[in-house]
């Protein structure tokens, strides 16, 4: 319990209910180790405890909190297939930011929430400001983002060509390429469901599984 709390997890409980709190917080780390204290979401933490998470009966729901400037891609994309694949209720609510392969993790629960402050950031997939000089490298690093756009596009309601618009928009962030949405544009672009914040999303979750626990008994 005390390594749970220690990686950001909690239950919560609620007239009977079981909660699983999930936070995914400052970078994903990956396959490598980021710098000494540097915040991070270490993937090879989060994915056993998904898969405990889906084989615990007392556990009904996971509530997803999500404040992350991206990270490692695979890694990011792995757990996000996890959630995707939990077959109990899951809401994630995207806090400060959910930015690059934040999104796909935002996407992965059955319903998403952001707060009305807080950020997405769109932008094609890159490996930390290297020179990319080979076509192979090239085509490995578009068929890592044809993933991550049939993903989101899987998992939200915007289309494959809206999505690819945001990510190669050139006006919006001065050195770079991509797009910030805020809020209430996340939600209008259909990547988020609406907006909310944490009374509104445990609300949601249990609603969904009251919802699912009626569908049991018939």
């Amino acid at each position: 319990m005390d390594q749970e709390k220690e990686y950001g997890q909690e239950q919560l409980k609620r007239k009977g209910k079981n909660v699983q709190l999930i936070s995914i917080i400052g970078e994903v780390e990956g396959h490598e180790q980021l710098a000494s204290g540097m915040k991070a979401t270490k993937y090879e933490h989060l994915l056993p405890q998904l898969a405990k998470i889906e084989d615990d009966e007392e556990i009904q729901g996971v509530l997803i909190i999500i404040n992350t400037v991206g990270g490692d891609v695979e890694c990011g994309l792995a757990i996000a297939e996890m959630i995707a694949g939990l077959s109990k209720p899951t809401v994630s609510l995207v806090l400060g930011g959910s930015h690059s392969i934040g999104i796909p993790l935002a996407v992965a629960a059955d319903h998403s929430f952001i707060v009305e402050t807080g950020t997405m950031v769109v932008h094609p997939v890159r490996m930390d400001g290297t020179f990319i000089g080979v076509c192979q490298t090239f085509r490995y690093f578009r068929k890592i983002q044809e993933r991550i756009n049939r993903f989101v596009t899987c998992h939200s309601g915007i289309t494959e060509e809206r999505f690819t618009e945001l990510m190669n928009e050139t006006e919006i962030m001065t050195k770079d390429v991509g797009s910030i949405l805020v809020g209430k544009q996340a939600v209008e672009e259909k990547i988020i469901d609406e907006t909310g914040n944490l009374n509104q999303a445990l609300k949601k979750l249990y609603g969904m599984i009251q919802q699912d626990g009626m569908t049991e008994k018939r």
